[in-house]
């Protein structure tokens, strides 16, 4: 009987399924392997600051490079563009100015314009100066090609204006010439 209860008792325990919980085993060749990685995760993140500053500061060197390029362009235009207006004052204006058609209080007038137009475009050339020469109100590099950016569209300006002027003494010359070959030609056919 003995036997039978203890049979009934096995079977009773192996019937109910409990699990027996033991002591958690750890790996400590996955352990060091996770601290390794970690460790060169902690290299490549601090590898990839440094990239990430490097690449900032030559972005900004970048910027800094495009600006000066930008202000250089703009005063080789404003160069150009006083050129042209030198060149035009000096062969048209000449040409205006000798023309029997214009009269003498006009050309007055005539030269007045133009002179106006030079001495702006030379108060440009001296405020160009002084923005270049020196650190004008310690102003930044894109601040300073936002500034000569502005004096060449009024260089072109200036160049537009004046171009206008001459046309327009032209064509009162080129009036005057054709009134004055009708009021004198011949009238006997």
């Amino acid at each position: 009987m003995k036997t039978k209860i203890l049979i009934l008792a096995m079977a009773l325990l192996f019937s109910l399924n409990i699990r027996a919980q033991g002591m958690p085993v750890y790996d400590n060749t996955n352990f060091i392997s996770l601290i390794k990685q970690l460790l060169e995760a902690g290299k490549q993140t601090s590898n990839l600051m440094k990239t990430v500053k490097f690449l900032k500061t030559q972005k900004e060197n970048l910027e800094k490079v495009n600006d000066v390029i930008k202000q250089l362009k703009a005063v080789q235009e404003i160069n150009r563009n006083n050129q042209r207006l030198i060149d035009i004052v000096n062969e048209d204006l000449r040409d205006i100015l000798n023309s029997p058609f214009i009269k003498p209080d006009e050309i007055t007038r005539i030269s007045d314009s133009f002179n106006s137009i030079i001495d702006t475009s030379l108060d440009n050339l001296d405020f160009i100066d002084q923005i270049l020469s020196s650190d004008y109100m310690k102003m930044s590099d894109a601040e300073r090609a936002s500034i000569l950016k502005d004096k060449e569209l009024q260089t072109k300006e200036m160049v537009a204006e004046i171009t206008k002027k001459t046309e327009r003494y032209r064509d009162i010359i080129s009036f005057r010439k054709m009134q004055d070959k009708v009021n004198n030609r011949e009238t006997g056919y």
